[in-house]
């Protein structure tokens, strides 16, 4: 028996009035993901971003028992070439397992990112590593903030835990392999940053342009004001109106540092093609640097 929009939908996020009741539940741990991405404008008008997490933010106040992770550091390869690359299967066991999360854990991310996307950055991490027991909190921080729900400072400690990595590699591709992809019309590739940056209007890395082939579908389009997920059919309709991918057609997303392009794949993954959805992790990171590889503005 297929599953339904409704119940994938329940498999990948929960509402704030069901992580108030469950919030002393132990099998469950909740993970604060907030952090920023900040621009700076150079002198030759190219955008250089800032990556940085919000430690101070969590620490002013989160959502009871919620343990803290850093996407700029807990999660990432600190010695790959391109930025925030994700870490390696012995560093996510370690860090993981040690901040208490075991295998045995449903995975609660939230975090204030109007398109929920270092928590969709997590959820991606963990179908990476061969999980997926973690959910998003719908509409994040702001939502549970506004909601007046109750809020703590105390940083909780939990007994370090087992965490399995068993890496999945569909879930992410190299600019080698996604190059060596290009024309083949039986992938789509979807470029979720903004129209500006799809356009080349806007500049960062070296180069403006977008990646050969790209469809744009820039994040936000995923999610209501409130930073809720749109309902599955209308990210159906996106799918078969916009992206025209037919089913067990391969997706691969990228933005310009893997994070953004998480978003759109959470949300393609409501839609049950967790079997056919990839991360180029490097993004335009890499590509835009990159003079051996082609670009289209």
């Amino acid at each position: 028996m297929s599953e339904t929009n409704d119940q994938r939908r329940a498999a990948h996020l929960v509402e704030t009035d069901w992580l108030a009741e469950h919030l002393k539940d132990p099998n469950i741990r909740i993970v604060d993901m907030r952090g920023y991405v900040t621009l700076k404008t150079l002198d030759n008008g190219q955008q250089e971003s800032i990556y940085s997490g919000a430690r101070k933010d969590y620490e002013q106040g989160h959502i009871p028992g919620a343990i803290y992770l850093d996407w700029t550091k807990d999660i990432i390869d600190e010695n790959a070439p391109i930025a925030v690359q994700v870490a390696g299967a012995e560093k996510l066991a370690k860090i993981l397992g040690e901040a208490g999360i075991g295998d045995e854990h449903t995975v609660i991310a939230y975090d204030s990112h109007p398109a929920n996307q270092f928590a969709t950055r997590l959820w991606w991490v963990f179908r990476y590593a061969g999980h997926s027991n973690l959910k998003v909190l719908n509409g994040g921080f702001k939502k549970w903030q506004s909601e007046n729900r109750p809020l703590e400072t105390e940083v909780p400690h939990y007994p370090p835990a087992k965490f399995t990595v068993n890496i999945q590699p569909q879930w992410r591709v190299t600019a080698e392999e996604l190059a060596a992809k290009l024309g083949d019309n039986s992938v789509k590739l979807i470029d979720a940053r903004d129209e500006g940056q799809y356009s080349g209007t806007i500049r960062r890395s070296g180069r403006a342009g977008r990646i050969p082939g790209a469809i744009s579908l820039p994040r936000e389009e995923l999610v209501d004001e409130n930073a809720l997920f749109k309902p599955s059919a209308e990210i159906d309709q996106i799918l078969s109106e916009k992206i025209k991918a037919e089913p067990g057609e391969r997706i691969i997303a990228y933005c310009n540092g893997g994070v953004a392009a998480t978003t759109v794949l959470f949300a393609l993954s409501m839609t049950g093609r967790d079997n056919v959805l990839s991360n180029y992790d490097g993004s335009w990171n890499e590509w835009g640097d990159r003079e051996d590889l082609p670009v289209e503005i």
